[in-house]
Order: C-alpha cells, then structure tokens, then sequence
C-alpha cells in the first residue's frame, strides 16, 4: 500500500509536489457514508482511489509519467551502462542544475517502508532507505555519490543487508543500490523490488508481468460477470496451450536470399470465444474479436489481478477509449476492494460526485506562471462543502485546473 510520494524536478514539476494517500480527518455524515473508499492499516486510513483532474497541457499526465520512470528504474538500473540516460526531463525552465527527487512511503506487509533518491538525467546522486521493523525508524543504507570516489564514504549501513560493500562496490553511477542489491539476492532489497515489480503495477499494460493463463482458469466465472456488465455478448470461453509452429530464418544482404531457416515449435496460449446468438460456434480470440474486446479483456484480467491482490495501479486518462458507465464501474470495484489502490488522472466531470467520492480523493493539478506543475487537493478548499455541487464548481473555475477560453463571437471570428 502507498502512503504519500513526492517529486520534485521532472518534466513540468518544479517545486516539490506531494501524493497523500492518508485519508483525511473527515467527520462529516456523508464522509462516514463514504467510508468504504478507505481501508485502516498499520492504524492509518488510507485512501483507495485518487483522482487528478487539470486541464490540458497542466502537467497532471506528467504526475503519472514520473513516478513511472522512478519506478521504471528500480526494475532496470541494475542493467544501464555507461551511455544510458534515464527516462525523463529535468524542469526546463531552471531544473537542469538541480537534482530530481522521488520519495515514497509504502507499506509491505504491514511494515512501513521510507525510500528515496535523487539524480540528474545521467547519473544518482543520493539514495537512502529506512524501514520500520519493530515500529522504530530504522536504517537501511543511505548513499551520497558527493563524498566519493570511495565507496566507504560513499556510503552508510546498519546490519539489514549482508556483505553489503560487496554490492556497492558493484554500483555505478548509473545504478540504483536497491536494484543491483535485489540483483545480487539480498535481503530488504529483495523485498523492496518485489513490492514494486509485483504490487505496484504502472499500467493496464506495461512490466509488471502474471501469468493471464492462471487468471483466466481461476476467476472464470468473475471474468465472464465483468463482460456480462461491459455488454459484451461473449457468454463463454476456454484457453489452453497449443505447439505452434514458427519459422526463423537468416537473409544475406549481399545476395538477398535466405541463407538458413529453422522450423521451431512453441507453446501459445489459445483462447477460444462464444457468442450468446449461438453459442456452439467458436471465435479465436486473437484474430476474429474486435482489437477493442481484446483490450478490455485484458484489461479487466489487469484488474482483477490488482483488485485480488490488493495492489497499486496507476492509470493515465482513465476514460481512453472506455463508456463514463464502465468508468465507473472500475473504480467502484476498487472501493470496494479490501485494500488495492487507483491513482488515475482524467477529464471525466462525472465522476466528480460527492455522493460516491470524498473530498481528499479529488486532486487537481494547475500550471503556474512559471510554467511549472502544482498539486493540491480538494480537501484544501475549507470553504466547499460536500452537499455542493463539485462537477459545477470546478467547471466554473472554482479550483482553477481547468482551461480558460475566450469563445466570444469576436474572438471565434
């Protein structure tokens, strides 16, 4: 589960930002009629589903696409040589000679987790991890690349990680301590990397990988009610794995022939569809259903995954290519889950309904004169009560985050 994140420095973020996953102190009826939006670990309340609205061009998107390429870098940093440049942007207007930054808090297992590090678009700069075992603030390693070249300064460590200059001695610049640990099987960092490669997952589809074959066995039955609810008319479907035939093959450039070929056999998984005009003929799944089916499909098999596991997924523009009602559907499946999270950015007003959602689960995002990305929440705004109307309200321009455009006869002439 996420606590808070915070970013500074990348793309339109400037200013440090800050996430809060902490539900707030809301005493309020309608808040206690809300309270399932929330779940208690650890003795905290946390939010399970976050909303960030802004108008186009805001930033809000690039909320999303940080924390990503943060992420992205504990799966891979431990494979970047010499030459990589990391996944993001520096703020342009006065962030190119300052470090960026990402911090989360995070809970795994019930125990809290505090990780954060600093670099510029080449190299790491600072990286530090405290966790809390016992309930007391504990430390992991803390590293400060500014007081080398020896690693022994380098670096600071208690006694989680064994042998743990043998991997720092391993990690360059490039690379992040918590992925060349995990890589080299080391305790703490292991777990760290799993929480984030297995339970925070960083889109529908992306690197977070499981096993679809195993969803789709087990969770038959849920699946086919979700399609049922989308209005798909697939009533049925079977998979199973089937040796396919495959042909490589080496080309000379030269002579412009093929030189070699080799037929290989391997394992696809096939699904098998059935329609409720008549369900005794069958539909291969991958050739004969819509791309737009396909993609639900698999879409809601990400879901359910996340829902079952209570885990994180972050989705930007959550409306793309999917009816306001199975929008709603989504995030209402999330709300009621046990403890899995949704960070989603969007333009849906609808769903700024405070019968069906609370105030610190609404965040906007705005662009400052200088450019620069600021995130505030709802909750801020001690002056809105919930038995307002907040789709009407932030359309009006109340929280700002909303384009503003001069469509007088004039102007559009």
């Amino acid at each position: 589960m996420v606590l808070e994140i915070r970013l500074s420095n990348f793309f339109s973020i400037n200013e440090e930002v800050v996430l809060d996953m902490q539900a707030a102190n809301l005493q309020t009826k309608q808040s206690k009629v809300l309270e399932g939006n929330t779940f208690v670990c650890n003795g905290e309340r946390l939010l399970k589903t976050v909303a960030i609205y802004g108008a186009n061009a805001s930033g809000k998107s690039n909320i999303i696409k940080a924390i990503r390429a943060c992420v992205q870098m504990i799966f891979e940093s431990y494979n970047y040589n010499e030459n990589t440049q990391f996944a993001f942007i520096p703020f342009k207007f006065g962030g190119a000679d300052k470090p960026s930054k990402f911090f989360i808090r995070f809970l795994i297992d019930g125990v809290e987790y505090e990780y954060s590090f600093s670099m510029t678009n080449t190299e790491i700069i600072t990286e530090v991890l405290y966790y809390y075992p016992n309930g007391r603030r504990k430390l992991v390693f803390a590293r400060d690349e500014r007081k080398g070249p020896d690693k022994k300064d380098i670096y600071e460590f208690r006694n989680a990680i064994r042998r743990p200059m043998d991997v720092a001695s391993n990690t360059s610049k490039k690379t992040l301590f918590v992925s060349r640990a995990s890589s080299m099987d080391r305790e703490v960092a292991k777990d760290v990397f799993r929480y984030f490669n297995e339970h925070f997952i960083l889109n529908y589809f992306g690197y977070n990988s499981f096993s679809i074959e195993y969803l789709l066995n087990s969770n038959k039955e849920s699946i086919l009610k979700l399609l049922a609810i989308a209005d798909s008319d697939i009533v049925d479907y079977q998979s199973q794995r089937e040796l396919k035939t495959l042909t490589t093959a080496v080309f000379d450039s030269q002579s412009n022939k093929v030189i070699s070929s080799d037929d290989i056999q391997k394992p696809l998984l096939k699904i098998t569809t059935f329609h409720k005009n008549n369900p005794s003929i069958p539909f291969d799944f991958h050739s004969e259903e819509s791309d737009g089916t396909q993609e639900f499909f698999h879409m809601m098999l990400t879901i359910m995954n996340i829902i079952r596991g209570n885990k994180v997924l972050l989705i930007d523009e959550i409306s793309t290519g999917l009816h306001v009602k199975l929008v709603e559907y989504i995030i209402q499946l999330f709300n009621q889950s046990e403890s899995a999270q949704l960070i989603f950015t969007t333009h849906n007003t609808n769903l700024l309904d405070m019968k069906k959602i609370r105030k610190d689960q609404v965040y906007f995002v705005n662009k400052r004169s200088d450019g620069s990305s600021d995130l505030y929440s709802l909750f801020d705004y001690k002056d809105f009560r919930e038995n307002m109307d907040a789709e009407k309200a932030y359309l009006q321009g109340r929280f700002d985050a909303i384009p503003y455009i001069d469509d007088s006869s004039d102007e559009l002439d």
